[in-house]
């Protein structure tokens, strides 16, 4: 086994026989705690528990099957100890936290719970009686928190993913101190049940992973409601897959507290994001940053209070984690009706500015700071760190932080996007465009972004979207169009319309007939499943489910909506035709595709 591996690296070295679930039991003993990553690492007794529930199964049934992972100390692991970063336990958890029991069920292996700030409580991940978690690139520097641990063992190679939380910018700030990918998804798409809460209302369990693919895949098994989970939503299908308007928004004034790397590294982002063809807007970043005051400075610490009240006294806790929930003493119930409606009243401005961009990019952090610099100063320093990040949760927005570079002081300097609530697919995908487009080592490895997707996207694509497990996604149903929808064709505007996106330029099976109809205006075809057919050019669009419909119901007879076999073996959504459509048609299989034989037509 070696560090830095990628999900699809483990998943070869198990297909290839060269690693065994056995061998965990040897890789989770060499594992170090010299950067205070962990505060609880695997037994052999925890691990052989895990490796047993799944040593009889089927591999290619589990999607994760014996793949590592770790998970922040306030996220219940079943037999394993739950913190919440205090100096005793606060339990043995008896069961596995939802999404947590979702991983496990797909063939993933919990190998420890990590450090974090105090009842994720803090961005800096110094503020743990486990110790400093230690940057992974300079350990003289904060890792970010209060997701530190996790964070840290995803960049150091330790894991392929991890899972975090995010409140404030708990999910984000580690990603970008890291030279990582940090998801952060839309608040109820994720289970919160076995969550011990900061503020209830805001927090969502979020992802670390090297590469945005790998986020995306895992979020693929851990999404869905939880009738359990108050706060649990159900995917409302209707948002975009992918970014369509070539619009990025980023604050008009920025704030980077006198760190000229960080100021540079940002204005090289604005460069990459103009080079990919966006176009760049300043807006007015005012009611940005009034949302993201209230988070700290109003009644919303009194969440804070709350949980933290319903687990131990507070004279157990670290006096900066005590400083801070007392804050809630000077507020009321009249102040928090107050700031619930400030917050809905900005959230709303924030949604209608941001509903003209594909997304905002703000830098993931301003600076990064020592860990005695922090200590010096722990709130003001604390509180630099959510510059960007504070407002998001609640807005009710999506966040995804990338990587962006490794600045001259050898430290790295990330981004974020940030768009509406349930575009986390859209961000995923354009996430993925970026890390491409990037091209730098992923977390302290080597090991390269396009290197590791570079065999499932194809470089002709015109649309570079991650390619998904499963044909549709929460958000999206797979289609193949092969006539008059396509590309530059008559009806193509009904897709786009609807918010599809061109996914792949493929073929079908080997199997198919296509034939010109006759009478049709504007012209179409039919394709036939025929032995004695040939591959047929075909485009698959993704298209937003909830406006699936509105395609299906425009689908003039003979044609109708079936399925299609892709030339690599998968299903998916396609047009087709009745057989008695195909009475005086005009074979055109000869030519392949569509376009070729109108080409030749013209």
């Amino acid at each position: 086994m070696q560090k830095n591996w990628t999900i699809k690296d483990w998943q070869i070295a198990y297909a290839e026989g060269t690693t065994q679930l056995s061998d965990l039991l040897d890789y989770v003993a060499g594992i170090n705690n010299d950067n205070n990553a962990w505060v609880e690492i695997a037994t052999p007794k925890q691990l052989t528990a895990q490796i047993d529930s799944i040593a009889t199964q089927n591999p290619q049934d589990l999607p994760l099957y014996g793949i590592p992972f770790a998970v922040k100390d306030n996220i219940d692991v079943a037999e394993f100890h739950t913190t919440a970063g205090c100096t005793a336990p606060l339990y043995l958890a008896d069961k596995d936290a939802h999404v947590v029991a979702k991983l496990k069920s797909a063939g993933a292996i919990v190998i420890g719970k990590t450090n974090l700030d105090q009842f994720a409580t803090g961005l800096v991940g110094t503020r743990s009686p486990y110790g400093a978690v230690a940057n992974s690139f300079n350990p003289d520097y904060i890792s970010g928190g209060s997701s530190s641990g996790s964070a840290v063992s995803v960049a150091n190679g330790i894991v392929p993913f991890a899972l975090g939380t995010d409140t404030a910018g708990s999910g984000r700030v580690p990603a970008g101190h890291n030279n990582i990918v940090g998801l952060k998804p839309t608040k109820g798409w994720f289970s919160s049940t076995g969550l011990i809460p900061a503020c209830r209302l805001h927090d969502v369990i979020s992802i670390f992973a090297l590469g945005v693919d790998d986020a995306w895949q895992v979020a693929q098994l851990m999404k869905g409601y939880d009738e359990k989970d108050d706060y649990s939503r159900i995917h409302p299908a209707t948002a975009p897959v992918a970014f369509s308007l070539g619009k990025i928004a980023i604050p008009d004034t920025l704030e980077f507290y006198g760190d000229t790397e960080s100021e540079q590294a940002f204005e090289i982002a604005i460069s990459q994001l103009q080079t990919m063809g966006y176009e760049v807007t300043p807006i007015d970043f005012t009611v940005f940053n009034k949302l993201a005051d209230a988070l700290y400075n109003d009644s919303w610490v009194s969440e804070r209070t709350f949980a933290i009240d319903q687990l131990v006294e507070r004279d157990t806790l670290l006096p900066i984690t005590r400083q801070i929930i007392n804050q809630a003493e000077n507020y009321n119930a009249v102040d928090a009706m107050s700031a619930e409606y400030s917050r809905a009243a900005l959230s709303r401005r924030i949604q209608q500015t941001l509903s003209e961009f594909d997304a905002l990019m703000v830098p993931t952090a301003p600076t990064i700071y020592t860990i005695d610099a922090v200590n010096a100063d722990p709130l003001t320093k604390n509180s630099h760190m959510g510059a960007y990040t504070n407002f998001v949760n609640l807005a009710d927005l999506s966040a995804l932080a990338l990587p962006n570079l490794i600045a001259r002081d050898g430290l790295p300097r990330g981004v974020t996007f940030i768009a509406m609530g349930w575009h986390d697919e859209a961000l995923a995908n354009f996430g993925h465009q970026w890390q491409t487009a990037l091209d730098i080592p992923m977390g302290t490895s080597h090991h390269r972004y396009h290197s590791e997707t570079s065999q499932t996207i194809q470089s002709d694509q015109p649309q570079s979207l991650i390619p998904l497990s499963t044909n549709d996604s929460d958000s999206s149903v797979a289609l193949a169009v092969v006539g008059a929808h396509l590309s530059g064709m008559p009806l193509n505007y009904q897709l786009t319309d609807r918010g599809g996106v061109l996914s792949e330029q493929t073929q079908t099976a080997a199997t198919y007939q296509l034939f010109a109809l006759a009478g049709s205006t504007p012209a179409k075809p039919g394709l036939k499943r025929h032995d004695e057919g040939r591959s047929i050019a075909v485009e698959v669009w993704r298209i937003p489910k909830a406006r699936f419909g509105d395609i299906v119901n425009e689908v003039p007879a003979p044609l109708g909506i079936g399925n299609v076999e892709l030339a690599n073996g998968r299903w998916v959504k396609s047009f087709i035709c009745e057989e008695y459509g195909f009475a005086g048609g005009t074979d055109v299989t000869a030519f392949g595709g569509w376009k070729a034989y109108i080409a030749e037509q013209s």
